[in-house]
């Protein structure tokens, strides 16, 4: 079976299709991806062809426009302005979009390349499966994961409703973009079934033991677990390996391909945290780039490192909450201290934080050197821990990625297609 995967936006949204996708072509399909230019090396490095789609998430993280926004952490501003850069990539996508879905039998979306692949499974005729990595499917049990944690202490009709809200918000922001793609292909400015396939599963790239599956999700609805690229080889820096055995395990800091308020001054907060606390740590450079200059030596700045081969080497994991970094940090039982810019960051805090493997999030706008020392000192403590560390034992006999290939090619099975 011939398969194309969609999947834009930062890193950590583009992540798990690399694993999913490397595990359909383990499975004997032939798959391909469409993903900003920025992640060809990445999608090349699983094994899968590559189709590019307009923009670089990278250098739109780091302007100066998006910077601003993110310090001050206005979801509704940010979703405007990210919907302004998909109006401008909006015609390419199309096109983009339409060529990497030929010849394919069957399409696979994230929630960032949805319109542009919904688009090009109508104009050839293709089945659909939407296959997220956040929740949006209405429920009683928790709030829609794009609006404030504070919802859920409304009950369970409050958070019913906040996905409708959360709906609204994400149409506005991406109705122009979705209506240019379409109208690019001759489409009807509303979606519409495509005749004769039958209704997809939906798929969320979600560990159950991270967020149980609710009871009033219809039966279509499935959580999968999440999906990991396999740790192929990989040497690690010889400096980093003799940095962790010359002491005890050090704490991981990272915000991933978050933009920081001012990288100098956020590390500056974060040897403080760690001089207030004693504790050793490993500085990752991500997109965010944190300072690395002189450093004491019970600090030691990498690159981007495989989470898989880092995060169950270290004590705790210090983060932005995106989804694939917070799967990765339960996945290691170690608590996670997560420190939320926007989107469903908060969320993935507020859940683990429920769940017992890490403190209360501290949003970036309030972050300082007092509550990251505290947050710190918390993930120390011996029952957090066995949380942390049976959270990651369960969550570690789950395989995501195999359930969600048995899931997608049952449905192909109905469409006559193996």
């Amino acid at each position: 079976m011939k398969i194309t995967l969609f999947a834009l936006g930062s890193q950590g949204d583009v992540q798990p299709y690399l694993a999913l996708g490397a595990g359909l072509k383990q499975a004997g399909h032939t798959v391909a991806i469409a993903s900003h230019e920025n992640f060809e090396a990445a999608a090349r490095g699983a094994g899968l062809a590559f189709w590019p789609m307009h923009g670089n998430t990278q250098a739109l993280m780091a302007g100066a426009e998006m910077q601003a926004l993110l310090r001050r952490g206005n979801f509704l501003a940010l979703q405007r302005y990210t919907a302004a850069a998909a109006q401008e990539a909006a015609g390419h996508w199309a096109t983009q979009g339409l060529a990497a879905a030929q010849g394919a039998d069957l399409i696979v979306t994230g929630l960032g390349g949805q319109s542009a692949a919904q688009a090009a499974a109508e104009k050839l005729r293709l089945p659909l499966v939407e296959a997220p990595v956040v929740p949006l499917t209405p429920t009683r049990a928790f709030p829609a994961p794009l609006l404030p944690a504070g919802v859920a202490r409304l009950g369970g009709a409050a958070n019913l409703a906040s996905y409708a809200l959360a709906r609204q918000a994400l149409g506005l922001g991406m109705r122009a973009g979705t209506q240019t793609m379409r109208r690019a292909l001759a489409l009807p400015d509303q979606p519409r079934p495509t005749p004769g396939v039958p209704p997809a599963p939906l798929l969320y790239g979600l560990s159950p033991s991270v967020v149980p599956r609710p009871r009033d999700w219809p039966a279509h609805v499935h959580l999968t677990g999440a999906w990991f690229l396999p740790q192929g080889p990989w040497t690690p820096p010889a400096a980093l390996e003799a940095f962790l055995a010359a002491g005890p395990a050090p704490v991981s800091i990272g915000f991933g391909s978050m933009g920081l308020r001012d990288p100098a001054d956020t590390t500056a907060l974060v040897l403080d945290a760690l001089a207030q606390t004693g504790q050793r740590a490993v500085l990752l450079s991500g997109w965010g780039g944190l300072a690395a200059g002189d450093l004491p030596n019970h600090v030691f700045a990498a690159p981007p490192l495989p989470h898989s081969w880092l995060f169950p080497r270290v004590s705790a994991v210090v983060h932005h909450g995106g989804a694939g970094t917070t799967a990765a940090g339960l996945r290691a039982g170690v608590p996670s201290v997560i420190t939320p810019f926007f989107g469903d960051q908060p969320f993935w805090g507020e859940r683990v934080r429920t769940l017992g493997a890490g403190p209360a999030p501290i949003p970036q706008r309030r972050l300082t050197a007092r509550r990251l020392a505290d947050a710190l000192r918390q993930t120390q403590t011996p029952a957090l821990r066995e949380r942390a560390a049976d959270l990651g034992r369960r969550i570690r006999t789950e395989d995501g990625v195999a359930e969600a290939i048995r899931l997608i090619e049952g449905y192909a099975q109905t469409l006559g297609h193996r």
